[in-house]
């Protein structure tokens, strides 16, 4: 009986995001490959859960969260873009700051 109510839990906390905006960051674009014209200001590698307990957490908010911590690293950089340098992969991304100016 446990067992049958440990399942349910993990499935629902498995879709939970637990990262928030950070003030500032809502202003920052993200661009899926380098922005032409930009300065680039540096490179941030974020990460979060993507499992639970050997249960895999949902891609695409794993992916979100990845996002919003990138999005949140960006101003501290000066910067006003970010874009993905590569997939997720293991709850990690990299991503390039940019400086665009618009």
């Amino acid at each position: 009986m446990r067992t049958l109510l440990i399942v349910p839990l993990l499935a629902a906390l498995s879709a939970c995001t637990w990262v928030h905006m950070a003030p500032g960051a809502n202003a920052v674009r993200v661009a899926a490959t380098p922005p032409a014209g930009c300065q680039k200001q540096g490179e941030v590698e974020v990460s979060v859960k993507h499992s639970i307990a050997f249960i895999e957490r949902n891609p695409i908010k794993v992916r979100d969260e990845l996002e919003t911590l990138a999005r949140n690293e960006a101003p501290g950089l000066q910067a006003d873009t970010i874009s993905p340098l590569a997939e997720p992969a293991g709850g990690s991304q990299r991503f390039a700051a940019w400086r665009c100016g618009g």
